[in-house]
């Protein structure tokens, strides 16, 4: 492997040269822009709760949404629109890195937009690309408030109207954008009817007379609206899906669109991390300048080798979404770990940071401030951490006792449309989904001392599994199942680290010190399955010696924190 630095987002030399020129364009102009409008505004604005609307004239008028979410089946012959997963993720960095509330109504609309963009229906698939041409947002109809996010339960209901089409009637909660949408996508069902026929996914806009804005549920600048339709006028046009593809594509846009958590997160992490360092490094305490106390290096070098585990991670998933196939599904794995296992590795980033910084983080003018109160919605904008645990769970046979052989997928960041992804087709079949041989990439990188120790943590895992199986009521037990996920969780973690690491050439020193991380990680996690209530004798015995000390290496650890010291003062936000 090489010896190049960590590449971490800086808004002062951003060059995505990776991408065509009016992707870079649209990249820099949104930095640009923040830059331009300067922190004081970003923090202000944050603090007085001042609802977003001069970002959204922003992207409006540069094209940017439509641009980014307009696939190109779509794009009535724009040649710069397509569905790319590669730059989408990029903006979601960008817009993550000033804060929550600027990526929050880009999410929703790429949300809002996945039941459109899934359905053959192309008077909807149209009035969709003229909104966004016309500079609209969009937002996602889904969760209610007494159901949260259970489509088995909606209370939004269809009733015929006589006329051929229906009058809907129900509210809906927690939609973002749902204030100011004109692409509003409705999940409700229709009444009278049984099973999965009664489902329905129908086009609405938030700007028609029976659709009643009530209020917005949270205290933010984000609008995550309340809304209600009154005799709602669905006309077949309207009309997205219906029955067992209406089921499908509500879970298929979550695979779509939920995937950019993990972005939002990386950007909040790297902005709390360069903002914290350079406080730190310049402040003298009892006669000594902070970062020369022992904890707080350790602090930053386990928040920097987190977040550029993350970074990896996060881009190696890129690919297996940009290069999936009906026969290639990977990324059905890969997805939820992106919400889950990120999005926490990022509040913990921040967590490390703010202990250090400690009163500073709390002021009004820090972007720290901003992101401790925000970065705990991640993990949870998408159900909770044990919704996608126990998802996850659903693959770990196939992956661990299971492995075929796949082409090897390359690097995307290739100017595609990424059309599969709106034929994902039924939402069901995840335990047939196959893995190539998780083994080979942590053999490769055995001479790594932490990389070797965290291995054998992984054959434990699956010495536990093999010869202590959790029996029937065990697998029932969530709480138990829960705790194997989270270990199995780190296995795939660190495979595409690995896998990332190689393609960009990764230092040995910060992949050292990123699975040492992951090696107390694996034991605390383990010792957790000890202690479970379930756990039988046999699983106690091979979970405590699944339990390593980390390979320690003063060196390594020294030339780690010269990278994040030399961190300091490279990125401060225009004021």
């Amino acid at each position: 492997m090489g010896k190049q630095p960590a590449a971490l987002l800086n808004p002062h030399t951003y060059d995505p040269r990776q991408f065509d020129a009016e992707t870079r364009r649209l990249l820099r102009a949104t930095i640009d822009w923040f830059e331009g409008r300067g922190k004081a505004k970003l923090t202000e604005d944050y603090h007085a709760k001042v609802f977003y609307s001069d970002f959204l004239e922003f992207a409006g008028k540069e094209g940017l949404f439509a641009t980014f979410l307009t696939p190109a089946g779509d794009a009535d012959g724009h040649p710069d629109k397509r569905w790319d997963t590669s730059r989408i993720a990029a903006l979601s960095e960008i817009l993550g890195f000033y804060g929550l509330n600027y990526w929050y109504p880009w999410q929703v609309t790429i949300l809002g937009l996945g039941p459109v963009w899934q359905s053959g229906n192309e008077t909807a698939r149209k009035r969709a690309a003229d909104a966004l041409a016309a500079g609209g947002v969009g937002a996602f109809g889904l969760s209610e408030k007494e159901h949260g996010a259970d489509i088995y339960s909606s209370d939004l209901v269809l009733t015929p109207d006589g006329a051929g089409g229906y009058l809907a009637n129900g509210s809906k909660y927690y939609i973002g954008n749902g204030n100011c949408a004109g692409t509003v996508s409705v999940f409700g069902r229709l009444d009278g009817v049984e099973g999965q026929d009664q489902y329905v996914f129908f086009y609405a806009d938030s700007d028609h007379p029976n659709y009643h804005v009530v209020k917005n549920v949270v205290p933010s600048q984000m609008y995550v609206a309340e809304f209600r339709l009154e005799d709602y006028p669905v006309r077949e046009e309207d009309l997205l899906h219906t029955g067992a593809e209406a089921f499908s594509a509500a879970l298929n846009t979550v695979n779509i669109g939920k995937f950019n958590l993990c972005f939002g997160g990386i950007g909040m992490a790297t902005h709390s991390l360069y903002e914290a360092i350079t406080h730190a490094h310049n402040r003298v305490l009892y006669g000594n300048p902070v970062t020369d106390f022992p904890h707080v290096r350790r602090e930053f070098v386990d928040a920097y080798a987190r977040l550029v585990a993350m970074r990896l991670f996060s881009d190696r998933s890129i690919d297996y979404f940009r290069s999936a196939n009906a026969e290639d599904r990977r990324y059905l794995l890969f997805n939820p770990i992106t919400k889950m296992k990120v999005t926490t590795e990022a509040q913990r980033v921040i967590g490390l940071v703010a202990d250090v910084v400690a009163a500073k983080g709390f002021e009004a003018d820090t972007y720290l401030a901003m992101a401790k109160t925000d970065v705990d919605g991640l993990p949870k904008l998408e159900g909770t951490v044990a919704v996608n645990l126990a998802l996850i769970a659903k693959f770990m046979p196939a992956y661990l006792f299971q492995p075929e052989s796949y082409p090897e997928v390359p690097t995307r960041a290739d100017a595609a449309d990424d059309e599969f992804l709106f034929r994902q087709g039924p939402a069901r079949g995840l335990s047939k989904v196959r893995f190539h041989d998780w083994r080979a990439v942590y053999t490769r990188s055995a001479g790594v001392p932490n990389v070797a120790r965290f291995t054998e943590q992984a054959e434990g895992l699956v010495e536990l599994l093999a010869k202590a199986t959790p029996d029937a009521d065990q697998q029932a037990d969530l709480d138990f199942g829960l705790a194997v996920a989270e270990l199995f969780t780190l296995v795939v973690y660190g495979q595409l680290v690995l896998e990332q690491a190689e393609i960009t050439g990764l230092a040995d020193d910060v992949l050292d010190q990123i699975f040492e991380v992951l090696v107390r990680d694996f034991s605390a996690g383990a010792v957790e399955l000890y202690g479970k209530s379930g756990s039988t004798e046999a699983q106690q015995r091979l979970a405590l010696a699944a339990v390593r000390k980390p390979v320690v290496d003063a060196g390594r650890f020294d030339r780690v924190w010269a990278e994040v010291a030399a961190l300091s003062g490279t990125y401060r936000m225009n004021p």
